[in-house]
């Protein structure tokens, strides 16, 4: 493999590219007419617009895409990660043309991109299921008997979707006609198909997903788990390696069920598979996503495996060169998506001018971003434009060292995560391990922000409250004027 194109933007795009030159590979940037002075389109090799800005216009276009590549002579198309990378007609639209798919085979991202046809395969290797239907739901009556049978409340599912869309919670029987009506709504308006599937609602889990490998030759490793659970919208925002949950046979077991997961679609290549995780360690499969994930991070910073690298050597039909027993955990990793969304405004998206952009650095330090100073954000691609990864020898070092990182990463002229950020790895929730998919929704309210802001307010709410205490527990009220000295004096040290 000689020449790679790349079939996406941003970050993702320069990531693949700098895997790709390190192993003497020339690359192919695809780019729409918003992304024509981006690194990537830079970065690359060579460059070719496909489009105009919409994604249905530029990087949704298979054929085009397949087209450049062969009058570019590209071997192989990187699909990176939305877009293109789990489209199955994509994949076969790339072996048609000769071309390698750096990425699983049409069959497997076909059946994991069913979500029934996924359950039913891996439950024929016993991995572990939230009870439920394993067949699209056909008739009120048939939801209203399972639902008896597995109790409320359960949870409506599209079969082909994602991110939150076509999902339905069902309390109770007289919610059941509606909300399946609306769920199938939603899936047949977002994915084509209103089929839909029914389980029971676990409704406080952990997200916890296995990276796995998996080559043409049949040889299988899983590379850990990474703790996805603090998440809005039902997208992540802050992901870990290892979970700090998990003991070593737990740990050992999720890995087995998901390398049987992929051996139930004869998977080759990166892959995840997700899990809901219960408050008893419960493990119960969700979903598999078939590419690289925008996590991929910190498992990489754990084991020391490049994955992109590893998905192009078994693109070329090499086998895995190392086993499970070969790969250990390597310290704590944690990653912060920096989005273009505003926390004090309920993660509305936000776009305009980076007018400053400057990066955290220092030793266990990573960020992977596709913007620069002085850059307009625009309106038509997702929202995330960086990943700010820390990582160090325990959980604890690797929280100090990205408290260090986001103190220090510079960012005006638009709203980011970042104040979340901040804010929510000092959470007793967060640095104690104890939270759920539902951490937002019970810890966070964007007033909590005001007082990251504006860290003399914090001091003199800080004092107030010590004054009050003292005051109480001793009878002697303190000198006002002794007080204000010494917090003046706090103020204009730091």
């Amino acid at each position: 493999m000689q020449k790679i194109l790349v079939a996406n933007r941003g970050e993702i795009a320069l990531r693949v590219m700098r895997t790709a030159k390190e192993m003497g590979i020339k690359t192919v940037a695809v780019f729409s007419e918003a992304d024509r002075e981006m690194p990537f389109v830079r970065f690359a090799d060579e460059a070719v617009c496909i489009g105009p800005a919409l994604s249905a216009q530029s990087y949704l276009r298979a054929e085009k895409i397949i087209q450049v590549a062969k009058e570019l002579g590209a071997d192989g198309i990187h699909p990176g990660y939305g877009f293109l990378s789990e489209n199955a007609s994509f994949s076969k639209a790339c072996a048609d043309a000769g071309i390698t798919f750096i990425g699983p085979s049409a069959y497997s991202i076909e059946m994991m991109g069913s979500k029934i046809a996924a359950k039913q395969a891996a439950k024929k290797f016993e991995v572990p299921m939230v009870p439920g239907t394993e067949d699209p739901i056909t008739s009120l009556d048939e939801a209203r008997t399972i639902a008896q049978r597995i109790g409320f409340p359960i949870l409506i599912k599209a079969s082909a979707g994602g991110g939150g869309k076509g999902m339905r919670v069902v309390n109770s029987d007289d919610q059941l006609e509606e909300q399946i009506r609306t769920a199938k709504s939603e899936a047949m308006s977002a994915f084509g198909d209103d089929a839909v599937f029914m389980e029971k609602y676990v409704a406080a889990p952990k997200h916890i997903e296995i990276q796995l490998l998996g080559d043409q030759h049949g040889n299988y490793v899983y590379l850990f788990e990474r703790e996805c659970s603090i998440q809005r919208r039902h997208q992540k925002l802050i992901e870990e390696a290892p979970s700090s949950c998990l003991t070593p046979d737990i740990r050992k077991a999720m890995g087995e069920s998901a390398v049987n997961v992929a051996r139930s679609c004869k998977y080759h290549g990166a892959g995840t598979v997700e899990f809901l995780v219960d408050e008893q360690l419960n493990f119960y499969f969700l979903e598999m996503n078939t590419r690289l994930q925008v996590e991929h991070c910190v498992t990489e910073m754990i084991t020391g495996i490049d994955l992109v690298k590893e998905q192009i050597r078994i693109a070329r039909g090499e086998a895995l060169s190392f086993t499970q027993e070969d790969l250990e955990i390597r310290g704590h990793a944690i990653e912060l998506r920096i989005c273009t969304e505003d926390p004090h405004n309920n993660f509305l998206p936000d776009t305009g001018k980076l007018e400053m952009y400057i990066p955290p650095k220092g030793p266990g330090i990573r960020v992977d971003d596709g913007y620069e100073q002085g850059q307009e954000i625009p309106i038509f691609y997702d929202s995330m434009i960086a990943k700010l990864v820390a990582h160090a020898p325990t959980r604890q070092e690797a929280i100090e060292r990205l408290c260090r990182a986001m103190e220090e990463y510079q960012i005006k002229g638009i709203k980011t995560t970042l104040p979340f950020g901040k804010w929510a790895v000092k959470q007793p929730a967060f640095m104690e391990g104890k939270f759920d998919t539902k951490f937002i929704e019970q810890y966070f309210k964007p007033e909590y922000l005001s007082i990251e802001d504006n860290p003399s307010e914090q001091i003199a709410a800080l004092l107030a409250g010590y004054i009050w205490t003292k005051e109480k527990n001793t009878g002697n009220p303190i000198s006002t004027q002794t007080t204000a000295g010494r917090n003046n004096w706090k103020l204009r040290r730091g």
